[in-house]
This record gives structure tokens, C-alpha cells and sequence, in this order.
């Protein structure tokens, strides 16, 4: 019951997509529609597939700098792959999503420096973020609410002085002091002077004309005199004289007039005031914002100084009220059973045993693409449907709470053959892809051809939505020599628009390229004519036409062009044996290009 029942303040599963990842939200509020049903309004958090490329390498650059600070044990490759699907970026985008949605609980905190890592991967259901990602700006920034503990953010306290020790420091960088205790003035005395500094104070706002605006009755100017910065402004005249009653008096009152004191409440306009309340129901506390967006011209401290001394006036109590009501209107928790559907990705098995490979429309043989198991109780099909990748049920599980696979692929440089080829690959191709999701493992490869035709092509090649660049990597030129009798060029040459399979190529590279490191390859040079002998040949087949002179004028005769139609120019077509017969030369293999 309890683990069903769902509270403002708890972090949940959403599920907007039967194939795709859980969203991980926060609970801020729980509201009924007038249908009746539960929406949620929520908090949205973002994984590393939600980001670009720039942003991901912005945060590895900050796990590294935070593994050296915190000193975290080292980890396998595959467990920062796994520790990077537990990262999380917060955000303050707010969206609405229905209650029944939700698929469970999580937890998420902010990563602190006596956190362990791999604490994190030994629990369940478990993330932690550090960042927050602005989905406007696309920018990754550090949060402002950050724990900060540790031997560096600890204060160092200075060794007590000895006796008759002098004092080194600088005293202009201590404390000044500001009040003496042991003065010699009495509590009733010093309470009668501050009764005549609150009445110099109410006299000098009558004096003051844009104070008389803002306070126009009298009331209203005495308890502005009363608030904490004329007191100050009192006391502080008290120590600079020495505790001289006498002395003191002349202070408050010099020769221009009294002395006015004004603190944040009367320095600001009632536009300024209530700016101020959008922008903190906007965003709470975090006063930078406030700033940047509501009032730039305003300081920092001033807008603190004004946030703390609103806290103390009937504005302030009127909104609370308010705010209690609402919450007391709004529902406190909601109950949501267990979904139990079944997912319109899993694989039902026709004629055979449960979990044996060979589902219904799926290749006999196939694996799972995360852990390579050939036994599971259910399986999911996974990737595009025409790629014929599934998972077993314990992976989907993962790649539904996490946002990817147990292990790393060939691409994201998980050894999946011997050790040394992942080395060759690593200096060769310098991390080729790491975010590539058409993966296809060498048993797949191995069983399909690079060439199809039909129905079998259009399963083979899936379109993905990544950015298309015309542009080979190391690992495709590599292959295009290490491979040749599976690429068959000359095949490709003539059959320009047939698809290659590339990924089966590229996993028969993988293989055989520890081999064929130890042997450089032989690359035949491409024999071509010089430019010049191109240029002649040319001219010899293709004549120039004559120009007419612009004077006369060439009469149109039909006859006349339907014979020039047969000529033999360099814009017709001619028969293969002219060609040959007149000269023929080579531009070099195709493939080598």
C-alpha cells in the first residue's frame, strides 16, 4: 500500500512511450481536474541521452575533475558506463502529466564529496545529479544549492597566543567592535536615548519630501523611525562617542539638520515591491535570478536586506495565509495501483517454449543485445523493429529505469572480441561513435550478407535520426581495404544506389585488424594520364564549332539541323567501338578513390 501511495516531494517513473526510457520527475503538486481525474504537476530532470554532444562532454569533464577532488576508487569501464545512466540534470522546467503514468519511485540527491560512487550502482532505483541543465539555453551550469563539506571549506583556527605574545595580525582585517557592554551608562538612560533618536528620526521623514509621499500620515512616518535601522544608526552613535550623552545628541541633530536613516522597506517603490513578489514566486530564493531577470538594477544585498525585512511585515503573513489555503484545497498524496499491462514490446512466442529463441517474427539465433543470453523468461523487441534487436527481461527492466544498456557496446569501446582489438581500435579510431545506437553484434554480421535485395534489404537498414554528415570515419576507410572481399568494390561501382550493410563490414574489421596490423597493407598505385594529354585527347574527339559573325544572320534551315543532329559531338552519345578505336586510357581503379 505504502510503496503505491504517492506524495508531494517524491521522485517517480513516467512512462510516455512503451519503448522509450522512463522520464524521472519530481512531485510538486497533485490537482483533480473536472473530469476527476490526477494530474501532477512535476519537475522535470534530464539523463545524458537528453543532452547534445557539447553538453556530455561538459559533464565528463566535471565527473573527472570531481573523481580527483573526492578521491573516488577506481571503477571498471563497464561501470562507469553503467554510472553514467545513474547521472541526472536538474532542472526548473515544470509540465503537467496524468497520475496514472507513473510506474514507481526513486531516489535522487545531490552528489556530495563524501559521497562513494559506487554506492550508487549497488542500490536500486537510485540516481544523483550535480548539474543543472537550462533546456532554453542549452547550457549545463553548477547548482547553486551545493553542499559544501570538507577539509577545504572548513575555517582554520589560529593557535591561542601565549602570554605576553604579541599580536601579529593586521587589525584592519579583524572585526571592529561596535558595542561595549561594559559602558558606563545605565539600561535606562540608554533606552531614553534611543526614544529621542526614533523622534529625530519620525522629525527628519516630516522634513524629507519624497518620505512625506510615501508616508504621508504621521503614524506611519513614527513607525518607520522605529524599525531596526534607526536603533542601529543609534547605537553606533553611542560607541563612536565614547557613551557621552551629551555628544551623542549633537551627532543625531549636526548643523544641516537631522539625520535621516532609511533601510530597503523605505527605499523601494511599491512597482519595485511587488516585482519582487512575482519574481520570488517564480523562483524562490535563488536572488541571482530575481536579479537578472525582474530587477537588474538592483544590488544583491539589497534585494536580500528587502526579502528579510518583508518576512516581518502583514504582506508577507497575508501570502502565507493565502498559500495555506491553497495547499489545504490540494490533494496531499495519491493512490496508484500497479500497472500490469503488458507491453506492446514484448515478444509473444508461437509453437515454441517460453524464453527459447525463435519468437514470432523475430531470426532464430539472435541474442541479447546487452548481456548475449539466449535464455530468458520474456523478451522485448528493442530498436527499430526492422533492425530485429530484443532484449531479455532483466535488460528491458534496465533500460527502462536507466536510459541504456548493462554493457557497452563495440562502438562505446567495450571489448566484445580479444583485448588487443579494442586497443587498435581505440588508437585507430579514437573513440569512433561512442553514442551511436545501430549497433549490430559479429554473430549477426556474420550471418547476413552485405548485399540484399527487397524485403531483406529494408530489414537489414534502419534510418536513424542522427545528424547525416558526409564525412567517412578512420574506421570506414580501414575497412574499406581490411575488407574488400566482403565490399566487394567494383559490385559497388556498378550498383551505385544498392545499400551496404557497413556495420556487418565494420565488425569483420574489428576482427581481423590485430592481424593485419603486424603486415602493412600493399595499395597499389592508380597509373593516370597527365592533364594535358586528357585536354588533347579531347580536343581530337570533340572539334570546335565555328562562330558566326555577329553581322549576318544564319538562316534557319530544317533540314540543315536535323543532319547536325548526328553529329558526333562531346555532348552525344557515341558507340563503344568509336570510343575504343580512337584512344582509350585509364583513370585508375574506383575503388581506390
Amino acid at each position: 500500500m505504502a510503496a503505491n501511495m504517492y506524495r508531494v516531494g517524491d521522485y517517480v517513473y513516467f512512462e510516455n512511450s512503451s519503448s522509450n526510457p522512463y522520464l524521472i520527475r519530481r512531485i510538486e503538486e497533485l490537482n483533480k481536474t473536472a473530469n476527476g481525474n490526477v494530474e501532477a504537476k512535476v519537475v522535470c530532470l534530464f539523463r545524458r541521452r537528453d543532452i547534445s554532444g557539447s553538453l556530455n562532454s561538459l559533464a565528463d569533464s566535471n565527473a573527472r575533475e570531481f573523481e580527483e577532488e573526492s578521491k573516488q576508487p577506481s571503477m571498471s569501464e563497464q561501470q562507469r558506463h553503467q554510472m553514467k545512466h545513474r547521472e541526472l540534470f536538474l532542472s526548473r522546467q515544470f509540465e503537467s502529466l496524468p497520475a496514472t503514468h507513473i510506474r514507481g519511485k526513486c531516489s535522487v540527491t545531490l552528489l556530495n564529496e563524501t559521497d562513494v560512487l559506487n554506492q550508487y550502482l549497488e542500490k536500486e532505483d537510485c540516481f544523483f545529479y550535480s548539474l543543472v541543465f537550462d533546456p532554453v539555453q542549452k547550457t549545463l551550469l553548477a547548482d547553486q544549492g551545493e553542499i559544501r563539506v570538507g577539509s577545504k571549506y572548513q575555517a582554520d583556527i589560529p593557535d591561542r597566543l601565549a602570554e605576553g605574545e604579541i599580536d601579529i595580525r593586521s587589525q584592519q582585517k579583524l572585526e571592529i567592535k561596535v558595542w561595549d557592554p561594559d559602558n558606563p551608562l545605565t539600561d535606562r538612560q540608554i533606552d531614553q536615548f534611543l526614544v529621542v533618536a526614533r523622534a529625530v528620526g519620525t522629525f527628519a521623514r516630516a522634513l524629507d519630501c519624497s518620505s512625506s509621499i510615501r508616508q504621508p500620515s504621521l503614524h506611519m512616518s513614527a513607525a518607520a523611525a522605529s524599525r531596526d535601522i534607526t536603533l542601529f544608526h543609534a547605537m553606533d552613535t553611542l560607541q563612536r562617542s565614547g557613551y557621552d550623552l551629551a555628544k551623542a545628541m549633537s551627532t543625531l541633530v549636526p548643523q544641516g539638520g537631522p539625520v535621516l536613516c532609511r533601510d530597503e522597506m523605505e527605499e523601494w517603490s511599491a512597482s519595485e515591491a511587488m516585482l519582487f513578489e512575482e519574481a520570488l514566486e517564480k523562483y524562490g530564493k535563488d536572488f541571482n535570478d530575481i536579479r537578472q531577470d525582474f530587477l537588474p538594477w538592483k544590488s544583491l544585498a539589497s534585494i536580500v536586506q528587502f526579502y528579510y525585512m518583508w518576512k516581518t511585515t502583514d504582506r508577507y503573513i497575508q501570502q502565507k495565509r493565502l498559500k495555506a489555503a491553497e495547499a489545504d484545497s490540494k490533494l496531499k498524496q495519491v493512490y496508484i495501483p500497479t500497472y500490469t499491462k503488458p507491453n506492446p514490446n514484448q515478444i509473444i512466442s508461437v509453437g515454441n517454449k517460453p524464453g527459447v529463441n525463435g519468437a514470432s517474427g523475430f531470426q532464430k539465433g539472435l541474442t541479447c543485445e546487452s548481456c548475449h543470453t539466449t535464455q530468458s523468461a520474456q523478451w522485448y523487441a528493442w530498436g527499430p523493429p526492422n533492425m530485429q534487436c530484443r532484449l531479455c527481461a532483466s535488460c528491458w527492466i534496465y533500460w527502462k529505469k536507466y536510459g541504456g544498456l548493462k554493457t557497452p557496446t563495440q562502438i562505446e569501446g567495450a571489448a566484445r572480441g580479444t583485448p588487443e582489438s579494442t586497443v587498435l581500435l581505440e588508437e585507430l579510431v579514437n573513440k569512433w561513435e561512442p553514442h551511436s545506437r545501430n549497433h549490430i553484434s559479429r554473430p549477426e554480421s556474420h550471418s547476413l550478407s552485405p548485399y540484399t535485395s527487397g524485403a531483406n534489404r529494408a530489414k537489414l537498414l534502419a534510418k536513424n535520426r542522427q545528424t547525416f554528415l558526409l564525412q567517412t570515419t578512420k574506421l570506414t576507410r580501414i575497412a574499406r581495404r581490411m575488407c574488400r572481399d566482403i565490399l566487394q568494390p567494383h559490385r559497388a561501382a556498378r550498383r551505385p544506389y544498392a545499400p551496404i550493410n557497413a556495420n556487418a563490414i565494420k565488425a569483420e574489421c574489428a576482427v581481423r585488424l590485430p592481424k593485419a596490423a603486424k603486415t602493412p597493407l600493399k595499395i597499389r598505385p592508380a597509373k593516370r594520364p597527365l592533364l594535358s594529354v586528357i585536354i588533347k585527347e579531347l580536343a581530337l574527339q570533340a572539334p570546335l564549332k565555328p562562330k558566326t559573325p555577329r553581322g549576318t544572320k544564319t538562316p534557319i534551315n530544317r533540314n540543315q539541323m536535323n543532319q547536325n543532329r548526328g553529329l558526333s559531338t562531346i555532348l552525344t552519345k557515341r558507340p563503344f567501338e568509336n570510343v575504343t578505336s580512337e584512344g582509350s586510357y585509364t583513370f585508375g581503379d574506383a575503388s581506390s578513390c
